[in-house]
């Protein structure tokens, strides 16, 4: 279904008009576990309004002229001595933790009994929300839950297709409107007859 819309100009960035959009989900009487999105929505705003709504962050990463970080891998992971990325094992919701375990190409390593080398790394999201969700970049669980965005893809294009939304022609920024919410009154009720 769709929940929120909102109308503007083809050049609005799509991360400044995800914050109205996500602070009108807010105010609706349910409640959402996940924020999927794309790159295009990779702003820091963004993810600290859905953190405000109790909810996870699953945003593909937009490098932005950033280098690499040492001690982490490119999903923000961390890596052991030998740059072997840990594993993400689970969430603690209590702390807001996500806790990463010793990779298991460590277990024969020489380094393991060290002290250089944690069989535990936890991190905290609110540290930097952009970098660590939960689930953890790169798990299989986000990629799980990321190729479910293309679903909201497949609407669009169908909105744009078969309802005409892709050549709206009209004069005043009022009929343009009109047709657009008639669009999505249409697509809802088809939905839920």
């Amino acid at each position: 279904y769709i929940l929120e819309s909102m109308m503007s100009s083809g050049s609005l960035n799509d991360g400044k008009a995800a914050i109205p959009l996500l602070k009108g989900v807010a105010k609706l009487p349910l409640s959402i576990r996940y924020g999927m999105l794309d790159a295009g929505y990779d702003y820091v705003p963004v993810y600290e309004q859905i953190h405000r709504m109790e909810a996870h962050s699953i945003i593909a990463y937009n490098k932005r002229n950033e280098g690499e970080i040492v001690g982490f891998d490119k999903n923000f992971t961390p890596t052991c001595v030998r740059e072997h990325s840990y594993q993400y094992d689970s969430y603690d919701k209590r702390y807001k933790t996500i806790k990463f375990v010793r990779p298991k190409a460590c277990i024969d390593c020489p380094l393991a009994h060290d002290s250089l080398c944690q069989k535990v790394y936890k991190v905290r999201i609110e540290t930097d929300l952009r970098r660590y969700t939960a689930p953890a970049r790169g798990s299989q669980k986000w990629e799980d839950l990321y190729a479910q965005r293309t679903a909201v893809e497949r609407v669009i294009a169908y909105l744009k297709e078969f309802f005409q939304l892709n050549n709206v022609r009209y004069r005043t920024g009022q009929r343009a409107k009109i047709h657009f919410d008639l669009v999505t009154l249409v697509y809802n009720a088809s939905k839920l007859a």
